[in-house]
């Protein structure tokens, strides 16, 4: 299998695996986690989230599996979007997905949403289970990347659809100096300020460098099986949204 750089990204040491790290930063962060996250995206996230929900609405998937699925935000879109009967939040991190629950739960959607403890790269469901497999900013946290895809890939049933939304790169003037200097600077320092585990917010601008995006990406879900893998771009290059399915030809575009 292909390595890439944000598997070699660790929150805080090299004798501990990329999983039992992340799931101590996640954990430590989970109480901030939701208005750092906004805070750090200017709410633009939440238009991210629409846009990829926007793919699988044609489709109308009943079952949803969400991959790292942290709180729980894009669960509860996707239920209010698309009414699916079942989405399952899949993460390694209870602190999280604690807020989850309680987020579910006030918003009254316990019976459709529920949360599970899976690690992405050995996920416990049957072959052909779920008619949509999703990851919101979760990718760069695997410790295999491929064997993660390729375990979407085995979940998902067939003619389902993926679809990742993952942090990016700019690579045009000027947005990509502009980006450099706010990844530097600015999310490490808000980091600070806004949580106690400074360690988080090296690692988050740290990581998306190094990720696998563009064609990249494209390239290594049609490998694993995925048709129609596409790429596309919002906010000029910060964030990308990466869809697939059972069935088709690749193309990458950048919008």
């Amino acid at each position: 299998m292909a390595k890439y750089g944000s598997e070699q990204i660790l929150p805080y040491n090299n004798e501990e695996h990329k999983t039992t790290q992340v799931r101590r930063m996640f954990d430590s962060i989970a109480g901030t986690y939701d208005q750092l996250n906004h805070t750090l995206s200017l709410g633009i996230d939440k238009i991210w989230r629409r846009k990829g929900i926007a793919f699988l609405r044609p489709f109308s998937p009943a079952s949803i599996l969400d991959i790292a699925t942290g709180t729980g935000d894009l669960a509860i879109s996707m239920h209010r979007r698309l009414k699916a009967d079942r989405i399952i939040g899949a993460d390694i991190s209870e602190g999280m997905m604690e807020v989850g629950r309680q987020k579910v739960a006030e918003a009254g959607l316990s019976d459709h949403i529920t949360f599970e403890y899976q690690d992405c790269t050995a996920l416990t469901y049957p072959d052909n289970s779920f008619d949509a497999v999703t990851a919101a900013f979760g990718v760069r946290n695997f410790e295999n990347i491929e064997q993660g895809i390729t375990e979407m890939y085995r979940v998902l049933k067939p003619g389902g659809h993926l679809m990742i939304l993952e942090l990016s790169s700019p690579v045009h003037f000027p947005m990509k100096q502009l980006y450099n200097i706010y990844s530097k600077v600015v999310i490490p320092t808000v980091g600070r300020l806004l949580s106690k585990e400074h360690t988080a917010y090296s690692y988050l601008p740290a990581s998306i460098k190094v990720v696998p995006q563009g064609k990249v990406m494209t390239d290594l879900l049609s490998r694993v099986g995925f048709s129609e893998a596409r790429s596309r771009t919002f906010t000029f290059g910060i964030c990308s949204l990466y869809t697939g399915s059972k069935g088709g030809s690749q193309t990458t575009t950048t919008v």
